[in-house]
Order: structure tokens, then C-alpha cells, then sequence
């Protein structure tokens, strides 16, 4: 019985570890950080004539439904013209993409006629590349204005090689569950993001938006899944930092129903699995003492340990209240038959329309934590593929 009980707190610790307690830790970490370093200083934009060139890459598989919004946005951002080029990379795309794009003399079109996934495109527009810095989105996200001056800004910084700017994540309309459960995830997520940022560094950019120095980029496997996590932390493993800001963003509409969110969510955990082992020396902290602290507190306890931890927990809990181990294991037993049945209510209110924020955040969080599971099936079948697998968006 005390093998189980030591096994259950080694279980317990892992998952609050993961989700609460790292957060709780950085938190304390950072305001005795502020109170014997100081705030962390905010460096001024520079003026027009000294900000760098930029071109904002934008990778598409037929997109022809967004291209008038997309490029209404792009054209709107506050950056000198002369400094700012627009890239379109067409990866086997067979709509009205290229056709609609041609409209827009501002943009550089790179095609390929064949399909070869994500990776693949970028490394086929970053061969045509002519700026000083790239900027990565998505074709169904919106940039606000002052978001390519906000990345010029913390450029500025020598130890910076990566800037990755915030997602937002918005339902079409009220009592979209899919996407208000995505947008909550993804609050909390921001707020580490920044924490990291101001400790060291961010755990990784996300497509939406983020900007690299060309000259730290290094070649993703054309079959990753997670390019942009890959891409951003290969600039972590050679000494620079990803600087986080929420004041360059990226707004999407969130999935169009849950179906649609689980295919992106196997997907990122597929990608999170691939991505441990091609980043495998960042988990030695003798080489990487702070940088291994945050990307196995941050990354890799979500994307592997941690899910089959809570698996074991429940199980080790049932047989310590079968044993009658004592009460308080059967108060953590009630807790957890609680949570779940929590999180299948939320699943089920959810299905006919009712909506409830507190029962569709626990049917939200097990609902990530099995997508892991998914995940790793997802990696054995298309482990050599890096076409992307579009999720309609509400």
C-alpha cells in the first residue's frame, strides 16, 4: 500500500504541477525578480527612417475565401511601404487563390504546384526572401495595425532572435462553445507566454504571427507537424531568445464545433510528441539550466507525461479506496468522480446547446488531455507527412 500511496502523490504533484503550480512558481519567481532587479525596461519603437525591412509571409492552401479580408487587413498595418513586402506562398493550392491574389500588385506570389505541407512552403518562400526580418500568419487570421512596429521594437534587443505576438481567439457568435473554450485556453496560455518571455524566454511562437532574424533560421523536417514551434525553438537552442508580446496579435475565429477543434488538437499533440524528441538536448539542464526548467514545465509534461498521469492517478486512487487506505483517499476519489461527471455534463449540455462555462471548462480540459492520447496515433500515421489538415473555423 505505500508503493500506491507514494505513486498516487507522484501522480497528483505531476498534474497540478502542470497546470497550476508552474504558473503559481513563475509568478513568485518573477516578483522577487522585479523587487531586487527591477521592471523589466520597454524599449521605444523606432522612428520610421530607422525601422528594419520586414516582409510578412503568408503560407495558403486554398484560401480563396479569405484572400479579400485577409489582404484588406495586411494593407492596413502602419508600416513604411517602402519597408514592408507581402509574400503569399501557394503550397498546391487548386482554388481561385493565386487568381485573386494577382489583383494586388503589392504582393509577391511564390506558387508550387505540388503539395508537399507547411514546412515545405515556408522553405520555399524563405529562398525568395529580400528583408531583414519575416513575419509568419496564418491566411485566416487578422493582424492589428501596430502589430509589424511592435516586432521591430523588441528586434532592438541583441538577445532576441524571435518575437512571437499573441492569438486571440473570438467566437462568431455568443454560446459558441468550441470557440469560447478555445479562447479560455488560450487566455491562460498568453499570460504564461508573457511570464516566460520577461523570466528568459517564451516556450515557442505559435503561426498565427511571430517574426524570425533569417540568419538564426535552420531547416525544419519537411514531415513536422508543429513547424512554427520547431522553427522558433531551434533560435532558443543557439542562444536567443523568443520575445512574447501581447501587443502584436493575431485574431481567429475559434473551430466551428468541436469535431473541428479535436482535429487541430491530436494535430498539436502529434506535432508536441515530434517535437520532444528533435529537441531533445534543450531537456539537458546542465547545457540549458533555465531554458530545460521552462520547456519541460511548460511543453513537455502537457504533451506526454502528464495525460497518462491523470490516468493512473484515478486508477491507483480506486484501488486505495477499495483497500480503505483512509478517508482522505476516498475524498480525492469523490473529487475526481466529480470532475468527471462534471466534464461529461458540460459534453453533454453542450451537444443540445445549454450553455455552462464551469461545466464546459472541465469537459474542456479532459477533452485536450485525450486528445494527447489521439495524438499519438495521429504521429504513426502521418508521421512522414506534413500537409496540413485544415479545421473549418465558426
Amino acid at each position: 500500500m505505500l508503493t500506491l500511496k507514494i505513486l498516487f502523490w507522484a501522480m497528483l504533484l505531476i498534474v497540478f504541477y502542470t497546470y497550476l503550480g508552474y504558473g503559481i512558481l513563475l509568478y513568485i519567481i518573477l516578483r522577487l525578480k522585479r523587487l531586487f532587479a527591477g521592471a523589466p525596461r520597454k524599449a521605444v519603437v523606432p522612428a520610421d527612417e530607422q525601422l528594419p525591412t520586414i516582409t510578412l509571409l503568408i503560407c495558403a492552401y486554398n484560401e480563396e475565401d479569405v484572400v479579400p479580408e485577409k489582404m484588406a487587413n495586411t494593407l492596413a498595418i502602419d508600416y513604411p511601404r517602402e519597408k514592408f513586402r507581402i509574400m503569399w506562398v501557394t503550397d498546391g493550392s487548386t482554388d481561385r487563390t493565386n487568381e485573386l491574389l494577382k489583383a494586388y500588385p503589392e504582393v509577391d506570389i511564390v506558387f508550387s504546384p505540388e503539395r508537399r505541407g507547411k514546412s515545405a512552403a515556408l522553405k520555399h518562400g524563405l529562398q525568395e526572401l529580400k528583408t531583414r526580418y519575416v513575419a509568419f500568419t496564418d491566411a485566416n487570421t487578422m493582424i492589428n495595425p501596430g502589430a509589424m512596429k511592435e516586432i521591430a521594437r523588441l528586434f532592438t534587443d541583441p538577445t532576441v532572435g524571435c518575437v512571437s505576438g499573441e492569438k486571440r481567439v473570438a467566437a462568431r457568435k455568443e454560446g459558441q462553445m468550441a470557440a469560447e473554450g478555445e479562447g479560455l485556453y488560450w487566455r491562460y496560455e498568453s499570460t504564461l507566454k508573457r511570464w516566460d518571455s520577461e523570466l528568459f524566454s517564451a516556450m515557442g511562437a505559435a503561426g498565427e504571427l511571430y517574426a524570425i532574424d533569417p540568419q538564426l533560421v535552420r531547416e525544419v523536417p519537411d514531415n513536422a507537424l508543429l513547424d512554427d514551434f520547431m522553427m522558433s525553438m531551434f533560435v532558443v537552442q543557439d542562444g536567443k531568445r523568443i520575445a512574447y508580446t501581447p501587443d502584436a496579435y493575431a485574431q481567429e475565429y475559434g473551430s466551428a464545433n468541436i469535431f473541428e477543434e479535436s482535429k487541430r488538437k491530436r494535430r498539436i499533440a502529434a506535432g508536441g510528441l515530434q517535437s520532444i524528441w528533435w529537441l531533445r538536448s534543450l531537456l539537458n539542464p546542465i547545457k540549458y539550466p533555465l531554458v530545460s526548467f521552462q520547456y519541460i514545465s511548460h511543453r513537455v509534461l502537457r504533451w506526454s507525461i502528464t495525460p497518462i498521469a491523470m490516468v493512473i492517478l484515478l486508477g491507483i486512487n480506486i484501488l486505495l479506496s477499495v483497500m480503505r487506505a483512509g478517508s482522505f483517499f476516498d475524498l480525492m476519489l469523490a473529487a475526481q468522480i466529480l470532475f468527471y461527471l462534471g466534464a461529461f455534463a458540460g459534453w453533454l449540455l453542450a451537444r443540445h446547446g445549454v450553455k455552462n462555462k464551469l461545466l464546459y471548462t472541465a469537459y474542456y480540459f479532459v477533452f485536450m488531455n485525450l486528445n494527447v492520447f489521439r495524438g499519438m496515433a495521429y504521429l504513426r500515421s502521418h508521421n512522414h507527412s506534413g500537409a496540413w489538415e485544415k479545421a473549418k473555423r465558426s
